[in-house]
C-alpha cells in the first residue's frame, strides 16, 4: 500500500518536521527499507525536507541526518544576507516600487534576499539522484507545490514513475516536471520577504497560498496512507479557544502572524477535518460497490503536530536574531511582548530555535510510537 509523507510549509517552523523524522528513522530502524515513503510531498520549507530526502543517494538514516545538520546548524546568514545595506535595500526597493505601478524595476520585489540559502541548497540537494531513486523503486513519486501569479493556480510539479498523469482540478494543477532548485526556490517564497521564481515565462511564489487541498497532491500521486507532519497546533484541543491578554490594538507583526498561519496551518487543519469527515461517512456505506461508484475511498492518516506553542518559542529566541532583523522584529511588533511573536516564528532561521524544534518533534513522534508502528505494519 502507497504510503505519502506530506510536509506543511512554515518557514523556520518546518525544522519540527526534521525530529519527527528523526524520531520516525529510530522507530523503524530495524524494519524500514532505504526509504519507507514511497510518495513524498512538500511546500514551501516543506519543500526543502522533502526534495532533501527524495534525492539523497544513501540510506533513509543518512538522509535525515543530512536534513539534521541542515537545521541544526542553520543561521540566519545561511538563509538570507543580513547586513544593515541589505535589510534598507529591501525596504528601498519596495519604496520605490510605489512610483513604478508597484513593480520591482529590475527584480522582483521582495524585503529579503534569499540567495545564501540557494547557495545552501546546491550544496545538500543533488536533484539527479531523484530519477535514479525512482528507477530502483524507493521512490513513487516526489512533489512541490507553488502559487501561480498570473492564474492564482496551486500548481504541484511532481517528478515521479513515468504512468502518473497530470490532473487539473479547481484551482489546483498537477504538473509534470524534472525539479531543479527554481522549483523549490519557488515553493519557498513568502510573499513581500523573498523574491519570486519565473519559471516557463510565470512567475511563481510560496506554494502555501491558495493552496486550498494540501492533501490532494498525495492522493492524486496514489497514496492510500499519508503521514502528516504539521507545524501548528491547532488540532490540540487544549489550544482551541484560548484566550489572551488584550493590551493594544493588533500590531503589524500579529496581523502578518495571522496571515501567514492562515496560509501554512488552517488549509492543512480543514482538509485533514473533510478527510476525516469522508472516511466516517464511507464507513457507513455497507457495500464496497456502492463506494465504488462514488469514485472514494477510505484513506488512513498519521498526523504528528507540536504539543507545544511555537509562538512562544520563537518569542524566547528573537534575541538571537541579528541587530537589524531584530530591530526590524520590535518596530513591527512581531515580538512576545507585542503579540506578534508568531510572525517572528516563520523567519526564524537560528540554531537554537531550530534545535529546540527539532528535539520538540522528536518526544511528540516518540510519545505516539505506537501509532508510528501501527501505521508502517505491513497491510
Amino acid at each position: 500500500m502507497s504510503k505519502a509523507l506530506v510536509l506543511s510549509g512554515g518557514g523556520a517552523r518546518a525544522a519540527y518536521q526534521v525530529g519527527v523524522l528523526s524520531a520516525v528513522n529510530d522507530i523503524l530502524s530495524q524494519k524500514s527499507g532505504p526509504n519507507p515513503f514511497p510518495i513524498i510531498c512538500g511546500t514551501s520549507a516543506g519543500a526543502i525536507n522533502a526534495l532533501a530526502l527524495a534525492s539523497h543517494a544513501g540510506s533513509f538514516r543518512e538522509a535525515v541526518d543530512d536534513v539534521i545538520d541542515i537545521w541544526g546548524n542553520l543561521s540566519m546568514d545561511k538563509v538570507i544576507r543580513t547586513g544593515w545595506k541589505d535589510i534598507t535595500g529591501g525596504f528601498t526597493r519596495v519604496g520605490k516600487s510605489f512610483f513604478n505601478q508597484g513593480v520591482g524595476a529590475k527584480q522582483p520585489l521582495a524585503l529579503l534576499n534569499n540567495e545564501p540559502l540557494k547557495v545552501l541548497l546546491e550544496e545538500h540537494i543533488n536533484f539527479q539522484n531523484i530519477n535514479q531513486a525512482i528507477s530502483n523503486g524507493y521512490l513513487r513519486a516526489v512533489a512541490i507545490t507553488a502559487m501561480a501569479y498570473s492564474s492564482g493556480e496551486s500548481v504541484s510539479f511532481f517528478q515521479g514513475a513515468c504512468e502518473l498523469k497530470e490532473w487539473r482540478r479547481f484551482h489546483r494543477v498537477g504538473r509534470k516536471s524534472e525539479l531543479t532548485m527554481q522549483h523549490l526556490m519557488a515553493s519557498a517564497a513568502i510573499p513581500w520577504i523573498f523574491p519570486t521564481v519565473k519559471i516557463d515565462k510565470e512567475y511563481y511564489g510560496d506554494g502555501a497560498i491558495r493552496q486550498l487541498s494540501p492533501l490532494s497532491t498525495a492522493l492524486h500521486l496514489g497514496a492510500k496512507k499519508i503521514f502528516v507532519i504539521g507545524v501548528g497546533s491547532n488540532r490540540n484541543p487544549a489550544h482551541w479557544g484560548k484566550k489572551k491578554v488584550v493590551r493594544h490594538s493588533p500590531s503589524l507583526g500579529q496581523i502578518f502572524g495571522h496571515l501567514l498561519n492562515s496560509a501554512f496551518i488552517d488549509s492543512l487543519d480543514g482538509d485533514l477535518e473533510h478527510l476525516e469527515l469522508i472516511n466516517r461517512l464511507l464507513e457507513m456505506i455497507p457495500e464496497d460497490e456502492e463506494k465504488q461508484s462514488l469514485g472514494l475511498r477510505k484513506v488512513d492518516t498519521l498526523v504528528i503536530s507540536p504539543s507545544k506553542e511555537l509562538d512562544k518559542i520563537a518569542g524566547r529566541n528573537v534575541r538571537y536574531l541579528p541587530k537589524s532583523l531584530r530591530l526590524l522584529m520590535r518596530t513591527t511588533g512581531a515580538t512576545a511582548r507585542s503579540g506578534g511573536a508568531a510572525a517572528a516564528s516563520y523567519l526564524l532561521f537560528v540554531n537554537h530555535f531550530c534545535n529546540e524544534l527539532i528535539e520538540l518533534g522528536y518526544q511528540d513522534a516518540m510519545w505516539e510510537r505506537e501509532s508510528i508502528e501501527s501505521f508502517f505494519e505491513t497491510d
